[in-house]
């Protein structure tokens, strides 16, 4: 075999007549190409993309990416110490069950596009949801482009277009009347936190933190400040809402307060750092032993079929645009930043208003019409020719 050298780098012919291309590299040591070359014109173009990348501090070093897709990705959420419990279950969750089975063992740097493709794939003919796969890919993507940023990688391999784009189906609005149905029919304990949901347009979290001091039945209104959340390891976390926004003061319809007023009475121990909402034994609430224990068989009693319980803050976003609240009033008492999901509800009414007046257009039009042939009917009844066509009329035919 026989080795050439160069201003930069140096190839050699293997005996296998391949050519293999070595270089100093930044750091100091000797590196080879990850892979071999046909011709020793090829491993020399190789070295002068990769004088350019030194040149232009964009090398990266070849066993910087050796480390598992798993270890990493554990490490990723480890270090994000403001994520809130919730979000760091999701990612645990997703980690577990969607990326770790396919990319847990393998080596970063080995992870590649069409590996990217057939994964998601995968998962959607296994029957995993768009909206859990699309979730899936996003933190993908994110882990990976902090493993751009870290300089392990040189670009990250999901490119998928609209991979990570979800599109949730709508959920169903409860008319007034079916909110009090389903108020009726729960635990009598629980009755208050179903209106208060609905007419407040809380957050689970947010009813699950609410504090006796919160509540002025005075003045009808409720103050949110803060939410209870999962916490790592078990136990609950109680926190700041979702966004500064969500710190706000919700005027509530008289028509729910004196239910409240009797909960307070009935359900929640005396001190203003009381919790509103708790289990039978005082303990707060979980919001997978409520939906197993109490609201799956409050719905069985009803035929409002399968309602979320995030599906009542979601009616009551509705209800609140369909009043006309302007959009800072809607952002204020929704709990949001920006005016995305505000909007959303008006445009949903602004459907509807479209809606109400394409029927209400169909009914005129239809009025119109049946006035019209009830006019032309008595224009020629009125005729000679109705006359005449008319055996009972005075135009008929002489005796």
């Amino acid at each position: 075999m026989s080795t050439r050298r160069r201003r930069f780098g140096r190839v050699r012919q293997l005996p296998s007549k391949r050519w293999q291309a070595r270089y100093l590299g930044p750091d100091g040591a000797d590196h080879a190409a990850p892979m071999t070359f046909a011709t020793k014109k090829d491993a020399e173009l190789w070295l002068s993309r990769t004088e350019i990348e030194i040149i232009g501090d964009r090398w990266i070093d070849p066993s910087a990416g050796a480390i598992s897709f798993g270890d990493y990705a554990s490490t990723w959420i480890r270090e994000r110490p403001n994520l809130r419990p919730k979000t760091v279950q999701l990612y645990e969750y997703s980690l577990r069950r969607h990326l770790r089975p396919t990319f847990g063992n393998v080596a970063i740097r080995e992870i590649r596009e069409p590996a990217i493709r057939r994964w998601r794939v995968t998962l959607l003919d296994s029957g995993f949801s768009a909206i859990a796969v699309a979730k899936a890919y996003r933190l993908m993507k994110a882990i990976l482009n902090t493993a751009v940023d870290d300089r392990l990688i040189q670009r990250n391999p999901c490119r998928i277009k609209g991979a990570g784009q979800e599109t949730s189906p709508e959920r169903p609005v409860l008319t007034i009347a079916q909110v009090f149905v389903l108020a009726d029919v729960i635990d009598v304990r629980y009755q208050a936190l179903v209106l208060l949901a609905a007419f407040g347009s809380l957050r689970w979290g947010e009813l699950a933190a609410l504090s006796r001091s919160d509540i002025d039945l005075a003045s009808g209104t409720v103050r949110v400040s803060r939410q209870l959340a999962p916490a790592r390891g078990g136990g609950f976390v109680i926190g700041p809402p979702k966004s500064a926004a969500g710190i706000r003061t919700v005027a509530l319809p008289k028509v729910i307060v004196g239910r409240l007023s009797e909960h307070l009475d009935a359900f929640v121990a005396s001190g203003g750092s009381a919790l509103v909402f708790t289990s039978p034994e005082g303990h707060p609430l979980r919001h997978e032993h409520f939906r197993r224990r109490i609201w799956l068989p409050a719905l069985a009693a009803t035929d409002l079929g399968e309602i979320h319980f995030h599906d009542l803050r979601h009616t009551g976003n509705d209800l609140a645009a369909s009043t006309g609240a302007d959009l800072r009033t809607l952002m204020d008492r929704m709990g949001h930043s920006t005016a995305r999901a505000a909007l959303i509800y008006q445009h949903r009414r602004a459907d509807r208003q479209h809606q109400v007046a394409e029927a209400l257009g169909k009914l005129a039009e239809d009025e119109l019409r049946r006035a019209q042939a009830a006019r032309d009917k008595a224009e020629r009844d009125a005729s000679g020719t109705g006359r005449a066509r008319d055996p009972e009329s005075d135009g008929g035919r002489p005796e």
